[in-house]
Parts: structure tokens; sequence; C-alpha cells
């Protein structure tokens, strides 16, 4: 069933992300004082007693982006206003009537949409009927609200549900899997995001730094939701140049610990990176399920060929070297579905229960293999038995005599024979190690 849609429209730096994020009750969508940070659409569900809508925080309508995007970002906001049930036509009290303002009214006119109108930045009663003035924008009487003071988000939010009352709505479906795409700048992301979906949900530009926000993109497969995470591409962080490159970082950043599955996007025309590396990094030290994604496969040099540059990446992200590798050209969508397969085989591997007799017996006989790496003068590691005690990412605990002896090499060697061993080859293993109850016992009677 076909959630009823709630997009908030208005000029630039009036305030709507900030009015996103407070319905939302979450920092969803970037905010500062620079106008056009916001360039996709950024969505989100909000319910109340079994009700529910999809919120829609857009572009600044009229903004002159910096980067010639604004065509773009235009194209987002009539997508935006097409898909919508309700309008909140948001404005700054403190400015009035401005002529973007009239433009915005024309057009929502035009689509003929249930519309509240949203006075912001009323951070004092002595501002309230200023408010009188937007009433000729067609509307009727605008509600004075306050971001920043939070006044009236209540009574906004009941107006939005008495609006939509008659429209049918459920509890969304929960995902089936979270997918999020991470990469350097002008890998391909948000044309990989477009090809997956197969249609222009987030804007595509050659211009660098395109994608801002991290924005959530549903769609079915196989009669499956999923949710694949657009991102801001990467840069080194000598490079990162202002606030709102740094915020994009840090959403980046969160939608790899949120994702079940992680693209690692990789540009085939472009050697392996410092970014490249360090987000490898990142991915195996979150214990992230990954496929690494060669994009632009088909400008790749002449001389390269798929083993070749399987071998290449595994001497690069030795961190990733268990990883499956996927070769795309999201411009014609080439393999794009191939992936996605295969981030369902790689979900089904992370949420893998191994039976704890066949996990124990593949201990057995990586304990009967001589480890040259072990050299201590406090004895050998030994494991008496071993359960695994969550999935994504599979975490198996081990009773062993002393965890001390469990040095790193020794527990990266342990995890790859388990890896080979058992039905979980593609996927990060986190491997614990407890001292033995009796183990414990014999120690203290020694005392």
């Amino acid at each position: 069933m076909a959630l009823p849609v709630v997009a908030i429209i208005g000029r630039p730096n009036v305030g709507k992300s900030s009015l996103f994020n407070a319905l939302a009750g979450a920092m969803i969508s970037i905010v500062e004082p620079t106008a056009g940070v916001t360039r996709d659409r950024v969505s989100t569900f909000i319910g109340r007693d079994e009700k529910y809508f999809e919120l829609i925080d857009t572009g600044g309508y009229g903004v002159v982006d910096s980067d010639q995007l604004s065509e773009h970002i235009e194209q987002q906001i009539r997508t935006a206003i097409e898909s919508a049930q309700l309008i909140l036509f948001m404005v700054d009290i403190r400015d009035g009537v401005v002529a973007l303002d009239q433009i915005i009214a024309r057009l929502l006119r035009k689509h003929d949409l249930d519309v509240i109108g949203v006075a912001n930045k009323a951070d004092n009663a002595r501002l309230f009927p200023s408010a009188g003035e937007f009433g000729k924008l067609g509307f009727g009487e605008f509600l004075c609200i306050s971001v920043k003071n939070n006044l009236n988000k209540a009574v906004l939010l009941d107006r939005i549900f008495e609006r939509i009352e008659h429209l049918e709505s459920a509890r969304p479906k929960e995902p089936a899997m979270k997918i999020a795409i991470v990469g350097k700048r002008n890998a391909g992301k948000s044309t990989l995001v477009n090809a997956m979906v197969g249609s222009d949900r987030v804007i595509v530009s050659e211009t660098p730094g395109t994608t801002r926000d991290a924005v959530d993109v549903r769609f079915e497969k196989d009669g499956k939701t999923i949710i694949v995470i657009d991102t801001a591409g990467v840069r080194k962080k000598s490079k990162i140049a202002n606030s709102i490159e740094f915020y994009s970082y840090v959403r980046a950043t969160q939608s790899v610990r949120r994702a079940d599955v992680v693209l690692l996007l990789i540009d085939a025309t472009l050697p392996i990176s410092q970014v490249d590396k360090k987000l490898a990094r990142f991915i195996s030290e979150e214990y992230k399920s990954c496929i690494i994604v060669i994009n632009k496969w088909d400008l790749a040099k002449e001389s390269a060929v798929t083993g070749d540059y399987e071998e290449y990446l595994t001497k690069r992200l030795p961190v990733l070297k268990y990883t499956p590798i996927a070769f795309t050209t999201a411009t014609r969508a080439k393999n794009v579905q191939s992936v996605l397969d295969l981030a369902a085989d790689i979900f089904r591997q992370t949420t893998t229960w191994i039976p704890t007799t066949k996990l124990n017996k593949a201990l057995e006989i990586i304990k009967s293999e001589h480890f040259s790496g072990i050299k201590s003068k406090s004895g050998r590691p030994k494991v008496y038995y071993a359960t695994q005690i969550a999935v994504n990412p599979i975490t198996i605990l081990m009773f062993v005599n002393k965890p001390e002896l469990f040095e790193e090499n020794y527990m990266r060697f342990m995890k790859g024979r388990l890896q080979s061993m058992l039905p979980i080859g593609e996927v990060p293993i986190r491997l614990l190690a407890r001292r033995h109850r009796t183990q414990k016992i014999k120690e203290n009677k020694r005392k």
C-alpha cells in the first residue's frame, strides 16, 4: 500500500531541512546556513496511532547553485510535488512575501494541491502578526513556527495527520536488506543507485561532490523491499573544504554502520587511492559484509582483464581479500541486477546460524593444523569449545585457556580457515576469546 506523501517546499534558507529533521526526530538532512545544501529528495517515514506518511525534504526552489545543478535540483522538487498529496509550503516570517514565494505559490496552485502554509523563524510572539501577509499567496492562514525554539511542531504534526486522515496508509514494510554505496567522488554511486531502481531518483552529474546527504531509496525486487543508500563521495581528510563536506563524510560513515551490505565502489579508470584504502579499512573495522564493485569497466584499459584486476585488488586492499568482486557499467545498467543478487547472497551468508556441532568440528580441524606464528613462553593457545552468539556480523565466542595467547596473527589465521570451511566464506567473522571457567578455577587454586 502506498503511503501518503508530504513534501516540504520553499525557497532557499527558510529552514526546510531543519523542519524535516525536527518532524523526523533525527538528524537526517544536513543543515547549514549556506543556501542550496540540500539537492536530492531526502525522505523518511513518520507515524502515529498506526497512521503513517512519507515526509520529503527538497532543495531550495530558485537556488543559484555553485555547481550549475539548479536545473537538476528543481526537477527533483517538481518530482516531489507531483508525488505529494500534501505540501508544507515554508516561508521566512522575517522576510515577508518575496518574489520567489509568489513563484512557488503559482506552481503549487497549478498542481491544485492540498497545502499547509508554514511561517518559520517566528522566534517570538511579536513576529506572529506578520504572518497575515502570507494570506495573499492563496493558501489561507500560515502557521507560525520556530524550528529553532521547537515552537508549534506538535500543532503542525496534528494538522498534517488531520489532512491525511482520509487517505489509506499502513505501517511501512521493514526492508529485507539495506545496502550502502560508498566510494570516492565521481566513482558513479548515484548512477548505480538510479540503475538499481530504474529511475532518476538521485541527481547524477560529472561535478564532483554532487551528492551531499545520505539518501535512502526504497524499491522492490523479487517481492522484497530493499533500501539502497546513496552517499557523498569521500575525499582525503586534508582536502575536506568545509563543514558541508565534513557532515557529508559523517553521513557516509553512518550509512556504512547501519547497512547490511556495503558496496565499495571503485573507479576502474583510476588506480586504487588512499581514499579507497581508507574506506576498505573502515568497512573491515566495522565488520561489515561488502562487495567491491568495479564501475566504469567499459572504460578500463584494454590490458585490464578480470583475473589480473582481482589480483591487483587483493594486493591493494588486503583487509577485504575475502570480499567478492563485481564488474559493472552503471551508465548502461550492465551487471547491476547481478550485483543485487550477489548482495542478497552475501546477506544470506552474514545472517547464517552455524550449528554448534559443525562449528566445533571445524575448530578441531584447525587446532590440529600447524601454525608457525605462535611464539609464547606461556604455553600454546587452546580452544575448549565455541558457540555462535550473533549474526551480521557472524560473531563466534571461543572458551579458551588464556585469551592473551590468541594473538592477532593466530586469530586472523583462524578466521580465514573458518571462512574456508563453513558457508560464510565471503563475509567477515568477529572472533572472541574468553577464559574458560575451569581454567579460572585452576588458576585460583594455585593462588
